[in-house]
Formats: C-alpha cells, sequence, structure tokens
C-alpha cells in the first residue's frame, strides 16, 4: 500500500466552485450569497490573506475584473483566452452579488500570516542548527502548506518544489506533485495541470504503490474532464469509482456523477449499460430507475449511498469535512465547474 498520502489536505477546492457560482450569471442569487458566505468563512478561518487579495481588492481583485469596478475591463466578461477563465464565469454577474473589500480584515489576516511565517522560519533555522534533514524537510513542508492553505498559488508551488529537490523518497514526490496538480485545479490552470499530470505519471510509473497509482487515476480523470476530453476522462474516472480514496480532490457522490457524465456523452450504448447503468458503485450512490434520473437533474439521491459520511472515513480531508452531508447533483441544464 505505501505510506499515508501527504500534502493532501490544502487547498479547498470547493472555494474554487464558490468562486465560480458568485461570477455565473446562471447561478441563482440565494447560490451566490451562499457563496459568498462560504468564501468569508474561509477567509477568515484559514487566514487567507493572499487569496483574499486576489478575488476582492478594489483595483485589482479578480471579482472586479469580471463585474464593474475593474481597473482593466470594467463591465466586460472575460474573454476565453483569459488566465482568469479557469476560477471564474466568463458572464459577468447579473444579480449583484459581491465580495465586499475590508482592509482592516485583510492587515489583520496579513498580520497574522506574518506571525506564522516567523514561526516556520524559527522552526527551520533551529532544525538546521541541532536536529537533522527530517525535521527541516518538516519545517519546510509546513511554510509549503501554509502558502497552499492562504491560497498564493506561486509561492505555494515554490515551496512544494523546493521540498520535491530535498526528498528522496519517491511517494513523497508523488505526493508533492499531486499538490501542485491541485493547485492548478484550484486556479483553473489548465496547462500547470496537464504538465504535472505527466509528471506524476512518470513518477508512478518509475515505482509508484498501489493507492498513489488509483488516487493519480481519478486526479487525471477530473483533469480531462475540465478539457472536455470525455473519452478519456470516462474510463479513468469509471475505474476510480471501486478504488477512490482521492477525498481531497471531491466526495465521491460528487465522483460518481462525474463518471455518469463522461460516460453519457462517450460511451457505446453497450458499455455505458454494463460500466454505467448496472455499476454497483453508481446504483449505491444514485439509486435505481427513476432514482437515477432525479439524481442527474438535481434531486437528491434516493440510493442507500446517498450519504456521503457513509461513505468517507475518519481520515476524509477538511474539503470534504465542510461539504453538506447530503449534497444536490449538479444539474444537467445549468452550467458547472469540475475541478
Amino acid at each position: 500500500m505505501g505510506s499515508d498520502p501527504q500534502y493532501a489536505k490544502w487547498p479547498l477546492l470547493p472555494l474554487s466552485q464558490h468562486v465560480f457560482t458568485l461570477t455565473n450569471a446562471y447561478a441563482t442569487r440565494t447560490a451566490q450569497q451562499a457563496a459568498v458566505k462560504a468564501l468569508q468563512d474561509a477567509i477568515a478561518e484559514d487566514k487567507m490573506a493572499p487569496f483574499y487579495r486576489y478575488l476582492a481588492h478594489p483595483i485589482d481583485g479578480v471579482l472586479n475584473a469580471v463585474g464593474e469596478g475593474g481597473s482593466s475591463a470594467p463591465g466586460k466578461p472575460l474573454s476565453r483566452k483569459s488566465s482568469l477563465v479557469g476560477m471564474v464565469a466568463t458572464k459577468a454577474s447579473a444579480t449583484n452579488v459581491n465580495l465586499p473589500w475590508d482592509e482592516e480584515l485583510y492587515s489583520r489576516l496579513q498580520e497574522d500570516n506574518d506571525k506564522e511565517l516567523a514561526a516556520f522560519q524559527k522552526e527551520e533555522d533551529e532544525a538546521v542548527e541541532s536536529a537533522g534533514d527530517t525535521e527541516v524537510m518538516a519545517a519546510k513542508g509546513k511554510r509549503a502548506e501554509f502558502w497552499a492553505r492562504v491560497g498564493d498559488k506561486d509561492k505555494a508551488i515554490a515551496a512544494y518544489e523546493s521540498v520535491f529537490e530535498k526528498t528522496g523518497i519517491l511517494g513523497t514526490k508523488i505526493d508533492l506533485v499531486l499538490a501542485i496538480i491541485r493547485m492548478g485545479l484550484f486556479y483553473g490552470d489548465k496547462a500547470l495541470v496537464k504538465k504535472h499530470v505527466e509528471r506524476a505519471k512518470t513518477l508512478v510509473d518509475s515505482g509508484g504503490d498501489w493507492d498513489r497509482r488509483n488516487r493519480l487515476k481519478a486526479y487525471e480523470g477530473l483533469y480531462l474532464l475540465t478539457v472536455r476530453s470525455y473519452n478519456l476522462a470516462a474510463p479513468l474516472l469509471l475505474d476510480s469509482l471501486s478504488t477512490f480514496t482521492s477525498y481531497e480532490l471531491c466526495t465521491y457522490s460528487n465522483l460518481v456523477v462525474y463518471s455518469v457524465l463522461a460516460g453519457s456523452v462517450s460511451l457505446k450504448r453497450v458499455d455505458f449499460k454494463s460500466k454505467v447503468v448496472d455499476a454497483p458503485e453508481i446504483k449505491a450512490i444514485m439509486g435505481d430507475g427513476a432514482d437515477k434520473l432525479l439524481a442527474l437533474s438535481g434531486a437528491l439521491s434516493a440510493g442507500p449511498g446517498a450519504d456521503d459520511s457513509a461513505t468517507t472515513t475518519t481520515t476524509t480531508t477538511a474539503a470534504t469535512a465542510r461539504s453538506s452531508p447530503r449534497r444536490r447533483w449538479p444539474s444537467t441544464s445549468a452550467r458547472w465547474r469540475c475541478w
């Protein structure tokens, strides 16, 4: 089985969905208000000063670039070539629900971040002087996790790469690359994700353990779904159902829905029947017969595995723990974002 996965807690990918919902003209006002509340709670709880600035700063925040008040293109929707398209919707929201900027809050979050970084630096300096390489690596790893937690993409990736260069353990190297992939998924950076999926596959093929090999299937499948390669995504997602442990990516219930949607537009009818309609893993979550149609149309699943808490373990990450135990399925008639 290999060692337990490391660096699997941050970032919280549901936050990226909340940003997309907030900027999606097709989302209801109620959904957007809930998204703002979730973002505000996470920013305050996890002290996400860089992420808060990235989103809400009155001059260069990406939410201002989408709606009114942006400095570069006020009031205009983003083009498909924009680097922000991965996280935000391409149309300005019509419901005018905003994430407000609070300079006092930002200063307080920055101050807390500076204190944490000082503590990490002190721990690393002490480890260099009186401890071994393991302790130094642990301190560097904490800094990398910190940057991922507060939402600073560039610094998180640089910190992960620094740890990668110093470690010789293959399992840890794979975990670090998977963490970089999640940063790319979080910010919708498809080029970054593609590059590091290939990097992770090379590492896994060089001797990666069974668990990490299966986790990578889910990562690659979700990436392929984001670039609309449904024929390539479907087999990977369906294969992941029986061995899924990547709760840092999404809930098991969501993986089932993604698998069904990818399979429905790419598999031949016979394969769809055997691999999707009759699959026990899918029946357990979505129910049978009419229940499946209700689940895909946005109704709550009636399947015996509908409650995500029944399919997760005590090792479920914060990303899963913060999601509702009974979720609404993404509607096939609405626009939805998969990371």
